[in-house]
């Protein structure tokens, strides 16, 4: 069975302006409008990126409702649900759903971690209650658990899961993926560094840092590769390599927050127990925006 990928090509893991006094909606507003405007192929609103983890829980369901009527249907709308609470996470997502997003996001269970029996029982339980697509995403960096290819095969049959979110950064891994759930799931690059490598695999895209920056250049790096410019699409990975290094220098989303605010979109401020970036990294940072053209 194929299931229609929610999006291709590059979908922004968008930051959520903060200051002290909370979500900024009217920046908020403004980014998703130029994200759009840009060219972007989907946004994915309140994930990593968007500091979920921090946000509290009538901030993120704000976050969400705000901003799936500010997107009204131009682009896919993705919402992260994803928690360690699988009955959160199911409330989460039948949240998500009820307002209008396209499809969830549902990352692996952080700090409790649980087996890959575990990870097979929750996310079917949480794509059971779903009433749009579940993309699954797995980022052991930051959750302290894999998920095995052979648990992706053991989900794809699933009718309400269509697709993954792979940023465990290791394309062994991932090639053996892709070969066990064939056109059954659509396979997106969680790191920005290895775009080019996941569409070789036959890859639908990725879900993006990097395009918080540069959303129309990142959406162009994957349909130049789908419309056969194979050589220009690894041209366009290498030259933003040194400043795809540079958002991951320290641990997201605090670099990109210091890129963003730079080019003017929000206030360099993020929650703790994340701080701001280190001035020497930052100069660096800010030293290859200047060269991409993004800030003077």
């Amino acid at each position: 069975m194929t299931k229609n990928p929610i999006f291709r090509g590059a979908a922004t893991a968008l930051v959520t302006p903060l200051d002290k006094n909370g979500v900024n909606y009217e920046a908020f507003g403004r980014l998703i409008d130029w994200q759009i405007d840009s060219g972007i192929d989907a946004l994915v609103i309140a994930g990593t990126t968007g500091e979920a983890s921090t946000l509290t829980d009538e901030e993120h369901r704000e976050v969400l409702r705000f901003a799936v009527e500010r997107i009204a249907g131009r682009v896919p709308a993705i919402a992260g649900t994803g928690s360690n609470d699988t009955a959160y996470a199911i409330d989460m997502t039948q949240y998500a759903c009820d307002i209008g997003y396209d499809a969830v996001l549902v990352v692996t269970p952080y700090y409790n971690k649980a087996t890959q029996k575990g990870l097979i029982q929750m996310f079917t339980e949480i794509a059971n209650a779903a009433t749009k697509p579940v993309i699954l995403y797995n980022v052991p960096s930051r959750t302290g658990v894999n998920i095995a290819p052979s648990t992706y095969a053991a989900l794809a049959d699933h009718p309400n899961i269509c697709g993954i979110k792979e940023a465990n950064g290791n394309i062994s891994a991932a090639v053996e993926t892709a070969s066990l759930i064939g056109d059954k799931l659509a396979l997106y690059s969680g790191n920005d560094d290895q775009i080019v490598p996941f569409l070789s695999i036959g890859g639908s895209g990725v879900i993006s840092v990097l395009s918080n920056l540069l959303p129309k250049e990142t959406s162009q790096m994957c349909h130049k590769f789908f419309n056969g410019d194979v050589a220009g699409s690894a041209a366009m990975q290498f030259k933003y390599l040194p400043l795809i290094n540079a958002l991951f220098c320290e641990v997201n989303p605090i670099p990109v927050k210091a890129a963003m605010a730079a080019m003017g979109y929000c206030e360099n401020y993020v929650r703790l127990p994340l701080t701001q970036m280190e001035e020497e990294h930052q100069e660096n940072l800010l030293s290859l925006m200047r060269e991409q053209g993004l800030i003077k």
